[in-house]
């Protein structure tokens, strides 16, 4: 295993070079949260696809296959097509608010009523979605290295905590554009090939396997209808996924770039699947579907490919684990401490708000200090990767989707019907959670039916929003505002 440790360590010593270097361009707090609002479409794709494909993306994914087969993509697939829907119907709409959370584009749309609550919503769902990405570091780690759990966390996280900290979004930028890489390297053009070929060619898998793995069906209508509401919908609001849509230099970078991104994660589910597919044949009575992936890699793979790879399950790792870090602290920062503190001066939502540069960074690097520090500790009392999940995007689906898309689309919602649709939204999900169980389906459908009557309802009863708010919000989706403090210029990067 030398030169896959080899492999493995330069890796990582690369991404805290990236880090030191992201941090030489974080001057002004555009730059440190959202690269400046700079990036060319090459890198914008690269990053935007890895954040959306993590662990649960890869090693999940190939545990899909393996249990259900080609179906199992579905979940990947999923994510994909939420990734195309934001990119081609609200992208752009997005990108010219010129705000750093999804807190800040309800108060614009509503009137400086409805982010407080929001943001606390959104900061669990983040907090979480991070935490579970952390958790992921342990399963790698033991591969690599035969090292207990909390020793993996506390490595892995820490490692994304120091270069996230050091450069913020420009060094995560950097990192994920080589995770990117990395992950199309080691997982498209090595082990799905590798891994059909080592189970004998289509042919042979599917005589050895029941028909059904075969079925695009076969994982069942009613999960993949879940799906479709806890991920495509998921993609559709989420910080992590809206502060990668901000760094967008342009609104065709945030449009054709994500379409890109989107299309990737398509061709990675199917990929996915495909090798979980071919681990079954190879290992058929595996304790847990989670552990094919692993298997494979480390049974099958020759010295060098097999650090490259365990280096591309790492790279999805740590790119969703920066990415939610990152969002976490921007939203804990801005939307409640800031709001707490009484130090947020209207409107919300520009650049020009940000006052000096240099304490602005220093403030939200030392969030993401604090934010990484928890989610290492939290990361260490959880066991369980897939309720935690659940409980993220539970919340942020029943909670967040009305209020978000209502004001996008909906002229007559109001502040009150989005503080009613965030309020009984999440609390319904966290109570059906409590009476269904946290993995049942019913949470999610019933908060968001919940969230959506409660909207339509208190909105419809109440005034409607002020036609000059309205106004104010429609210059600035045109990209009609006045222009937010300038920022120095710097080259796009492609």
């Amino acid at each position: 295993m030398a030169v896959d440790y080899i492999v493995i360590v330069v890796y990582l010593a690369g991404m805290l070079a990236m880090g030191w270097w992201g941090m030489r361009r974080a001057k002004s707090k555009s730059d440190f949260l959202v690269a400046g609002r700079r990036l060319g479409p090459g890198m914008y794709s690269g990053t935007m696809a890895a954040i959306v494909l993590g662990g649960a993306s890869t090693i999940g994914g190939v545990g899909l296959g393996y249990q259900y087969g080609l179906s199992g993509a579905w979940m990947v697939v999923t994510i994909g097509l939420g990734l195309l829907a934001l990119s081609v119907f609200f992208s752009a709409r997005i990108a010219r608010l010129k705000v750093y959370t999804v807190s800040e584009m309800l108060d614009l749309r509503y009137g400086g009523r409805a982010g407080v609550i929001s943001g606390v919503v959104m900061w669990a769902y983040t907090l979480m979605l991070a935490v579970t990405s952390t958790i992921a570091y342990a399963t790698i780690f033991d591969v690599l290295f035969d090292v207990n759990r909390t020793l993996a966390i506390i490595l892995g996280g820490s490692i994304v905590v120091a270069y996230s900290t050091l450069g913020g979004m420009w060094s995560i930028t950097l990192t994920d554009m080589v995770q990117f890489v990395v992950k199309t390297i080691g997982v498209l053009l090595l082990l799905l090939p590798i891994a059909v070929v080592k189970a004998g060619g289509f042919g042979e898998m599917k005589a050895q396997l029941p028909t059904e793995y075969f079925d695009p069906l076969g994982i069942g209508g009613e999960t993949i209808f879940t799906y479709v509401l806890i991920y495509t919908f998921g993609m559709l609001i989420g910080q992590d996924i809206w502060q990668r849509v901000f760094t967008a230099g342009s609104d065709r970078t945030a449009k054709w770039g994500g379409t890109v991104a989107g299309t990737y994660c398509l061709v990675y589910a199917v990929a996915g699947a495909v090798i979980g597919t071919a681990a079954k044949v190879l290992y058929p009575k595996l304790a847990s579907p989670d552990d094919a992936f692993a298997t494979i890699v480390k049974d099958e793979l020759p010295v060098g490919v097999r650090g490259l790879v365990l280096a591309a399950a790492l790279a999805a790792v740590m790119s969703t684990s920066s990415g939610a870090l990152i969002a976490c602290a921007t939203v804990a920062n801005n939307d409640i401490w800031s709001r707490l503190r009484g130090a947020v001066r209207g409107p919300r939502g520009g650049d020009g708000d940000e006052g000096d540069g240099h304490d602005e960074v220093k403030g939200n690097r030392a969030f993401i200090l604090a934010m990484g520090v928890a989610v290492i500790l939290i990361a260490i009392a959880l066991n369980d990767v897939v309720e935690a999940l659940t409980v993220a995007y539970n919340l942020l689906v029943g909670g967040l989707l009305v209020p978000i898309l209502g004001g996008l689309l909906w002229k007559r919602g109001t502040a009150q019907g989005a503080l009613a649709a965030v309020a009984v939204g999440g609390l319904a999900v966290v109570g059906l959670m409590a009476a269904y169980g946290i993995l049942a389906n019913e949470p999610v459908y019933y908060g968001l039916l919940a969230s959506l009557a409660v909207y339509v309802a208190v909105s419809l009863a109440t005034r409607p929003t002020d036609e000059a708010i309205l106004t104010a919000w429609r210059e600035r989706l045109a990209g009609r505002a006045p222009e937010p403090q300038s920022e120095p210029a710097v080259p796009t990067p492609q």
